[in-house]
């Protein structure tokens, strides 16, 4: 079995490395040599604009090393992260809770928040976007989640994957892409054999033309997006979906779409 502290520096690793591969020389302003044999900046720009050695920072992608809160900032500058990409990378070096996640978000507990929305769809969320309940605007709207078996009803895969939810939203790919940056800000957190490693696991399975989606290392904090949803019957309706934090030490969430005025 895998040290969590061993698979966390690994993610760390991966994680500036596959940002590392988006910059080119450029954007940090550097001049641009003519025959470079790869896309992305080079360890030794990293290190250098980082102010380490080029062994350390060979190592640090590695997963082979930790690192201090001051010098990982100064990666994250060099690597030019947002703010939530630096806070991701801050968790994984462990600079931010982590630890196992907390059990899945009661839904009992949640049930009379979603029902006292008789015309706002609204669904509770696990961390790892697992359905857990909704209510019956949402399954009037949508395909009820009651119709797909338990372990494949998660929101990320019915998004990308489910017909008739394509049919419910025929531009799905912006609020999947957007759902699945935030899904990742925990993500990378848990150890292997979790269930957000499994719900990953699930969606390279199902939609293999999308892996370079699965494979992306981009987090992202969920701000409220605009749905053009399509009804069984009548004209489509326009609808804004926010993402609520539930209160629990890394809880789930609750999305709720209201009409779009």
């Amino acid at each position: 079995m895998t040290d969590p502290a061993v698979a966390l520096r690994r993610e760390l690793g991966g994680f500036l490395r596959a940002h590392r591969d988006r910059l080119a020389p450029a954007d940090v302003g550097l001049p641009t040599a003519p025959r470079r044999r790869a896309a992305g900046l080079r360890r030794e720009e990293v290190a250098a604009l980082s102010g380490v050695s080029v062994a350390w920072y060979t190592w640090l992608e590695q997963g082979r090393v930790d690192t201090s809160r001051q010098v990982l900032d100064a990666v994250a500058r060099a690597l030019r992260l947002d703010a939530a990409a630096h806070r991701h990378a801050l968790a994984l070096a462990g600079y931010a809770p982590t630890g196992p996640a907390a059990p899945a978000t009661a839904a009992p507990a949640h049930q009379r928040l979603l029902d006292g929305w008789p015309t706002t769809p609204a669904l509770l969320l696990s961390p790892a976007f697992d359905v857990l309940a909704w209510n019956e605007a949402y399954a009037t709207l949508w395909p009820d989640p009651a119709a797909t078996p338990e372990p494949r009803r998660n929101l990320l895969l019915l998004l990308a994957a489910d017909p008739a939810h394509h049919r419910r939203l025929p531009d799905w790919r912006p609020l999947a892409l957007d759902l699945y940056r935030h899904f990742r800000t925990r993500a990378d957190l848990e150890p292997p054999g979790s269930r957000a490693h499994e719900v990953t696991a699930l969606l390279r399975a199902a939609c293999p033309d999308l892996d370079a989606w699965w494979a992306c290392r981009s987090v992202g904090d969920f701000t409220s997006r605009p749905l053009e949803l399509h009804p069984e019957s009548g004209p489509p309706l326009r609808y804004e979906a926010r993402l609520l934090l539930t209160p629990e030490p890394r809880g789930g969430a609750v999305l709720v779409q209201t009409p779009h005025r």
